[in-house]
């Protein structure tokens, strides 16, 4: 029953956080298009992390997540962000509409992803960080699918390349939705539907340990959806200036992801095995190495697709970590809340990065541009190593901190 859920649960995490990237990934050919300007590229992008920030906070402080049923949330949001996500292809003739419509896809996100975690944490306890990690590789593999669909496209479809990537991931969410309906239930582990408290909202940044853990996080996120929005376009910029074929780097885009999926769920047994704050201190340093070299390796694409994708692994490898700390460290019962506030903070903080890396680029140049990024994983690194030295910190993986 467990091994089912989870399953279940992964692949319809993977098939409808395909819509997030669904723009993002065919910017290039948004951009001739639609004329976009490097601003509006980046919007392509924060739009979706705005309406996930509203969609997450209106949840966390009407406890959402932890009054009604989460696979019934989830499906419904599916659903809705399919719609909102098809509407571009069908109704958007430029930017404006459909920045819109990525501000909607983004709120449904929010009831998709956190409400998610929330039934993983459901079915694991002494494996909780191999379960959400599980979860997150399902996320960065889905994010990672536009480019996948997006290089499949030119072989397969008639269909101008970025409306078969948007009609592709809206049909993906509308399956996950199907399933979700169907055949996930929630577990055991965690504490019956709880009561309105909106003073919950809050007590992620009042209480210690639950506010390095999202210290750490917001650490991470300040890294994670810049590489994830940019290092494509660099791989794609690289493999034009040396006059290699723009499809493979779409593939080693996608690999990015896939890296990334890979690392999730290896980096989940580890912190289960040895201890959360040293697996995400670990990961947070090897990331930010990736950040001040990769830039430098921009002319040569073969070693730049090779440290990136070592970028990829460690880059989201401890994100799972930071919330299945926090579902050790919160009240049981307000797990979805917490969950709630922790990722809608932090998609906030992505919207700094995802404005100033192309501004970056077009001052400093791809070379220079990712070391923006270093301080961040140091913040991150130093807050899990903080509360590694905290008494509660003996919650985290069963006492291995």
């Amino acid at each position: 029953m467990k091994a089912k859920n989870l399953t279940l649960l992964s692949i319809v995490v993977l098939l409808s956080m395909s819509l997030w990237f669904s723009a993002s990934a065919v910017v290039p050919q948004l951009a001739l298009e639609w004329n976009l300007s490097a601003t509006m590229k980046a919007w392509m992008t924060m739009s979706v992390q705005i309406g996930f920030v509203v969609g997450a906070l209106t949840s966390a402080v009407f406890n959402w997540a932890d009054r009604f049923s989460a696979t019934k949330i989830m499906a419904y949001n599916a659903v809705l962000g399919a719609l909102v996500n098809a509407f571009i292809p069908f109704f958007s003739g430029g930017p404006e509409s459909a920045l819109i419509f990525r501000f909607l896809t983004g709120a449904t996100m929010a009831g998709v992803y956190p409400p998610a975690m929330k039934i993983v944490a459901s079915w694991c306890k002494e494996d909780r960080g191999r379960g959400i990690g599980l979860l997150v590789g399902a996320v960065t593999l889905g994010s990672g699918l536009p480019h996948l669909l997006n290089a499949l496209s030119s072989q397969i479809s008639l269909l101008p390349n970025w409306r078969f990537v948007m009609i592709g991931t809206s049909l993906m969410s509308l399956i996950a939705a199907g399933l979700a309906f169907g055949f996930i239930k929630s577990g055991p582990h965690l504490g019956a539907a709880a009561k309105f408290d909106w003073k919950q909202a809050t007590k992620g940044l009042t209480h210690r340990p639950t506010r390095l853990v999202n210290f750490g996080y917001f650490g991470h996120m300040w890294e994670l959806y810049a590489v994830w929005a940019w290092v494509p376009i660099m791989l794609t910029a690289s493999y034009n200036s040396a006059g290699e074929s723009e499809n493979i780097a779409r593939y080693a885009s996608f690999g990015v992801f896939a890296a990334g999926a890979v690392g999730s769920f290896l980096a989940g047994i580890s912190a289960d095995r040895v201890g959360r704050t040293k697996i995400t201190s670990l990961s947070l340093i090897a990331s930010g190495g990736c950040c001040l070299l990769a830039g430098f390796l921009y002319p040569y694409p073969i070693p730049l697709t090779i440290i990136c994708l070592i970028w990829g692994f460690f880059v989201i490898a401890d994100s799972a970590q930071f919330s299945t700390a926090l579902t050790e460290l919160a009240d049981p019962q307000y797990v979805g809340t917490a969950l709630q506030v922790q990722t809608s903070l932090g998609f906030l903080v992505t919207l700094i990065t995802l404005q100033i890396i192309p501004i970056a680029i077009q001052y400093v140049g791809f070379e220079w541009a990712f070391t923006i990024l270093f301080p961040g994983c140091l913040f991150g690194a130093i807050s899990m190593l903080k509360l590694r030295s905290l008494p509660e910190s003996i919650k985290l993986a069963n006492g291995r901190r």
